[in-house]
C-alpha cells in the first residue's frame, strides 16, 4: 500500500504530459484552420474590398480562387517542413510552422483595401494566402506524427485530435461570424468588423509557440536513425502507400471545404440571413469536436479503414438527398439538419484519418510521406472545392451540384480504403 500514493501521483504526471502533447500540437492546427474558416466565412465581404468587379459572381470567384492559392504552396510546405521535421524532429517543424502562419494572419489582418491602395490590396492578400499555405503544408504531417507517435497503442485516439482542433475551430469561428453579423450593422462588418477574427486568431499564436518550445520530442523518433534524404525514400520506397494516402485524404478535404463553403452556399443560393447560416455551422464544429476523438478511439478497437469506409458510404449515399432537401426546402431547420449529418459523417472519417495515414509509413519518412500526400490531396482535391463547386452551379445553374462533387470524392476515397484493406496493410 505504500506504493500506491507514488504510483498515483506518477500516473497524474503522466496525465499531464498527455493533455500537454495534445494540446502542443492541436493549437497550432486549431489555429491554421481558424484563419482558413474565417477566409471562407467572409468570402463575400473579403471580395467586396479586395477584388471589386462589376460582376459579383466573378468578384466572388476572384475571391475563392485566392483561397485556393494559397493551397498551391501546401504540396511545397509539405516537403520542405516535412523533410524538416523528419530530420530535425517533429518539435522543431511545429514551432516553425507556428510563427510562419502567425506572419501570414498578421499580414491580412493589417492589409489596406483595394479602395485605399489599389491593386497592391489583392496582392497582399495572396502573398498572406501563399505564407499561410506553406505553413499549412508542413503543420498537419508535423503534427499529426508528434501526436500518433506520443499516443503508442492509442494512436487513433491521440492523432483525432487533429480533426477535434478543427472541429473546435469550426465552432469558434462560427461563432465569431453569428456574433459579427448580429452584433454589427452590415456596414461595421464590411469597414471593420472582419478583421476582429484575424486579430483574435493572433492572440492565439504566442501561446501555441511557447507550449510547442517546451515539450518533448516523440520517443519514436528520438529512437529512430534519421534518413538522409527523406523525400527521395518516400517516393522510391513508398511509392504505393503515397498514391493511397492521396486517396484516402480526398473525401476527407472535400467534406471539409464543402463544410467550411456551406455558409457561402446558404446565402447565396439558399438566401438564407448569414447569421443564420453560421449558427447552423455552429452544430457541425461541436459534432467534430466531440465526434472526432469518440471515432478515433473506435478506430484503435475495431480498425481504421473499417470506421472509415462506414462514414464513406454515409457521404455516397446521402450526399444527393441532403442537397435535395435544402433545394426543396431552403430553411434554418434543414440547414441544421444537413449540417448535422456532415458533420458526424466527416468527425468519422477525419477521427480515423490521421492515424490511418501514420501507420501508412515508417518513422524514418512518416512526416514527408503524411504531408505529401495529405497536402497533394487537400491542393487538388480540397483547396479549390468552393470554386469548383461555385463554378458548376454558375455554369449549370444546378443547386445540386456540391453532392456530385462529394460522391465523386467519395468514390475515389472508397477505392483506396478498399485497397489498403486488400492489402492487408491496416
Amino acid at each position: 500500500m505504500t506504493d500506491v500514493p507514488g504510483v498515483s501521483l506518477e500516473r497524474e504526471a503522466a496525465d499531464r504530459r498527455k493533455w500537454r502533447i495534445i494540446l502542443a500540437a492541436s493549437i497550432g492546427n486549431a489555429l491554421e484552420w481558424f484563419d482558413l474558416v474565417i477566409y471562407g466565412f467572409f468570402a463575400v465581404t473579403i471580395s467586396k474590398l479586395f477584388f471589386p468587379n462589376g460582376n459579383e459572381t466573378i468578384s466572388l470567384l476572384l475571391t475563392l480562387g485566392t483561397f485556393g492559392v494559397s493551397f498551391f504552396m501546401r504540396p511545397l510546405g509539405a516537403v520542405v517542413l516535412g523533410v524538416y521535421a523528419d530530420k530535425a524532429g517533429r518539435k522543431a517543424a511545429l514551432t516553425l510552422s507556428i510563427l510562419l502562419m502567425m506572419i501570414g494572419t498578421l499580414l491580412i489582418a493589417i492589409m489596406p483595401t483595394y479602395a485605399t491602395i489599389g491593386v497592391l490590396a489583392p496582392v497582399g492578400i495572396v502573398l498572406a494566402r501563399m505564407i499561410q499555405g506553406f505553413s499549412a503544408g508542413g503543420e498537419f504531417g508535423s503534427a499529426t506524427a508528434f501526436l500518433a507517435e506520443h499516443g503508442g497503442h492509442r494512436r487513433g485516439f491521440f492523432a483525432s485530435w487533429q480533426a477535434a482542433s478543427q472541429g473546435l475551430t469550426t465552432l469558434l469561428a462560427a461563432l465569431a461570424g453569428t456574433w459579427l453579423t448580429t452584433a454589427l450593422t452590415p456596414a461595421q462588418v464590411l469597414g471593420w468588423g472582419w478583421r476582429l477574427p484575424f486579430f483574435l486568431g493572433l492572440l492565439i499564436g504566442p501561446v501555441a509557440y511557447y507550449i510547442r518550445r517546451n515539450v518533448d520530442e516523440t520517443p519514436e523518433f528520438v529512437g529512430t536513425e534519421t534518413e538522409g534524404n527523406p523525400l527521395a525514400d518516400t517516393f522510391r520506397n513508398q511509392g504505393q502507400r503515397l498514391v493511397l494516402a492521396i486517396g484516402a485524404v480526398v473525401l476527407g478535404t472535400v467534406a471539409t471545404y464543402l463544410i467550411l463553403y456551406m455558409p457561402t452556399y446558404a446565402f447565396k443560393q439558399l438566401r438564407l440571413p448569414a447569421a443564420a447560416a453560421f449558427t447552423a455551422t455552429i452544430a457541425t464544429g461541436v459534432i467534430q469536436m466531440i465526434g472526432a476523438p469518440v471515432f478515433g478511439h473506435l478506430s484503435d478497437r475495431v480498425g481504421r479503414t473499417k470506421v472509415m469506409m462506414v462514414a464513406g458510404a454515409f457521404f455516397l449515399v446521402a450526399a444527393y438527398p441532403a442537397f435535395r432537401l435544402l433545394h426543396d426546402h431552403p430553411t434554418f431547420p434543414a440547414l441544421v439538419w444537413v449540417q448535422v449529418f456532415f458533420g458526424v459523417a466527416n468527425a468519422a472519417y477525419f477521427g480515423a484519418l490521421p492515424a490511418l495515414l501514420s501507420d501508412l509509413f515508417p518513422t524514418r519518412n512518416r512526416t514527408t510521406g503524411m504531408s505529401v500526400g495529405y497536402n497533394v490531396s487537400v491542393t487538388v482535391f480540397g483547396g479549390f472545392a468552393p470554386f469548383i463547386i461555385t463554378s458548376l452551379i454558375g455554369l449549370s445553374g444546378n443547386q445540386l451540384a456540391p453532392s456530385f462533387y462529394l460522391i465523386a470524392a467519395a468514390v475515389v476515397s472508397l477505392a483506396a480504403l478498399v485497397r489498403i484493406r486488400k492489402l492487408e496493410m491496416l
